[in-house]
């Protein structure tokens, strides 16, 4: 065999390689790595959401959680990861958008590094007190700060959307509080519900079951309208908040290079899912909204959230190292 033959061959067994693992696809377990503690917002999406998953795809699928830096970790390791579609992201306009926003030194893109694969749902956010606090409204939060200096506490997740939203309120509305970084929501709730902290701002789909049990209070929501289930809590722009995105949108990546073929099965599959009644039961108690899109439909979305972010980022005037 010629030299020029079997360099041939060698090229041929390489491009038809990538095709036949794609139609192979799964062989082995889909581990999804979600970038925050257990017990919080996205960590509740991975779970409700990709239940069904394993069997539609006739194989299994792992969550793993990798905690820390804001999520900046766990989106890198998914970034670098080898690009089969065995090693997604439960990522978010987190991930996707504020961080590549917020730190102006991240040693990875996600934008270019990673590739939107299925849209999971949108979730919204809204700020919280400690019962003990006396006020009800954004307005008499801040009246109430300025006349107890050094009395409230806030904290969040760094480096997120609550982050950014107690942010912005404090841009905007002038609420005079130190601010607490957190690693997780999770830990976050349980210092704002211990009186630790008193103000936090964290996602619907985990503060609905505290606000309604009485261990937080809600000022104020994030979405463009009021939450059907506290039908008497003002939406951030009414609040004095505009501008503000109203939701943020949770989905799949997988690292750029993955083959079409793969993200179409996965796409495919997860939205069989999300149209199961019992997804969609179990979405619809946490109050959350299924997105059942294309991969193109969920990339368009990503992309517009990234404008939108570096707007909010520069007017809460925050920037991180």
């Amino acid at each position: 065999m010629s030299k020029f033959v079997a360099a041939a061959l060698g090229v041929l067994a390489i491009v038809f390689a990538v095709p036949a693992a794609a139609q192979n696809f799964p062989d082995h377990p889909v581990k999804i790595i979600v970038p925050y503690p257990a017990g919080g917002p996205a960590d509740t999406v991975a779970r409700v959401t990709t239940q069904g998953l394993g069997p539609e795809l006739h194989g299994s699928v792992v969550i793993e959680n990798i905690a820390g830096a804001a999520g900046r970790i766990a989106t890198k390791d998914v970034a670098r990861a080898a690009p089969d579609g065995y090693t997604l992201l439960l990522g978010s306009s987190n991930e996707y958008a504020i961080t590549p926003a917020l730190y102006s030194n991240l040693d990875y893109d996600p934008v270019k590094e990673l590739t939107p694969v299925v849209a999971l749902v949108t979730d919204s956010v809204a700020i919280v007190v400690n019962p003990s606090v006396p006020v009800h409204t954004l307005a008499e939060l801040v009246g109430y700060a300025k006349d107890h200096p050094g009395k409230l506490t806030s904290g969040s997740t760094l480096g997120i959307v609550t982050h950014l939203a107690l942010m912005y309120f404090r841009a905007h509305l002038g609420a005079d509080m130190l601010f607490v970084p957190y690693k997780g929501a999770a830990p976050a709730l349980v210092d704002a519900m211990s009186n630790q902290i008193q103000v936090t701002c964290s996602a619907k789909s985990v503060l609905l079951p505290l606000i309604k049990a009485g261990k937080l209070r809600a000022l104020a929501v994030s979405s463009a309208e009021r939450w059907p289930e506290l039908p008497e809590v003002p939406t951030f722009a009414e609040s004095g908040l505009g501008g503000f995105p109203p939701v943020v949108a949770f989905g799949l990546l997988a690292p750029t290079g993955t083959p079409g073929a793969t993200i179409a099965t996965l796409n495919a599959a997860e939205n069989v899912v999300l149209k199961s009644a019992a997804t969609q039961a179990a979405i619809a108690k946490l109050g959350m909204y299924p997105s059942i899109q294309t991969t193109a439909e969920f990339a368009n979305v990503l992309g517009g959230q990234v404008g939108l972010w570096k707007a909010v980022v520069k007017e809460a005037g925050v920037h991180l190292e």
